[in-house]
């Protein structure tokens, strides 16, 4: 009997996991921790594919999100490492801007963005060969030729997104399906998790990622984790 289509991008999904794990060895899923990566980690563990995983801890997330870390841990075998920003950084720009001058200018987020997410990342990156992300072109307009497979000029590594053709309904699918621990956030409006004070419920009709840096022009609100390639190269996907 044939299977659902979403059991087709599922078995879509591992082969690309397992294109990662064998032909770009060492490879490491990065993960917020959102409704994707959960997604990825589960169909890593469930397949024990050699893929390391890790997240960012900003500093600035919300409680929610360090309760699921423990969810994590308690579920999977698969170990989280975490990285956070260095602690001079953090205190040079609260020094400069005060803790939440990101609220001031997009220059003054991008800047806290890249102290808190896009420098760790870098740490996380070293000596990897490829990474995988739960980016899917349903998740945004800036989002939309998000390709399974790309080499990543800025950071000089393959980059895997599995899920680039799932829905929202195949996502909340799959996590039903297999029971995967999420975010209690996203039962409140969140459907895009990221810090605390950068992060709120969206209203019904809205954008998946309108709850992020809300305050700013879309044009702009992407935290600089994904850079696009080619001509728009200065807008930034995260």
């Amino acid at each position: 009997m044939a299977g659902t289509p979403l059991d087709a991008k599922t078995q879509s999904a591992l082969a690309h996991l397992r294109a990662a794990a064998t032909a770009f060895a060492p490879a490491v899923l990065a993960s917020s921790l959102g409704l994707e990566d959960m997604v990825l980690l589960d169909l890593i563990e469930d397949s024990r594919l050699p893929v390391g995983v890790f997240t960012l801890d900003t500093g600035r997330l919300p409680v929610e999100t360090h309760d699921l870390v423990q969810m994590v841990r308690a579920r999977y075998r698969t170990p989280v490492a975490i990285y956070a920003p260095e602690a001079s950084d953090i205190e040079a720009y609260v020094a400069s801007h005060g803790p939440n001058g990101f609220y001031e200018s997009v220059e003054l987020r991008q800047q806290c963005c890249a102290i808190r997410k896009v420098k760790p990342l870098k740490r996380a990156l070293a000596g990897k060969r490829a990474w995988i992300t739960g980016l899917r072109r349903a998740q945004s307009a800036g989002r939309g030729t998000i390709a399974f497979r790309e080499f990543d000029d800025v950071n000089q590594l393959e980059k895997f997104s599995p899920l680039a053709d799932w829905s929202d309904d195949d996502v909340a699918s799959y996590i039903r399906d297999h029971d995967v621990p999420v975010n209690a956030l996203h039962a409140k409006g969140y459907p895009s998790i990221g810090c605390a004070p950068c992060t709120r419920a969206i209203r019904p009709g809205e954008d998946i990622r309108a709850g992020r840096w809300w305050w700013e022009n879309p044009e702009f609100n992407e935290c600089g984790l994904h850079p696009r390639q080619g001509a728009d190269e200065q807008k930034v996907h995260g």
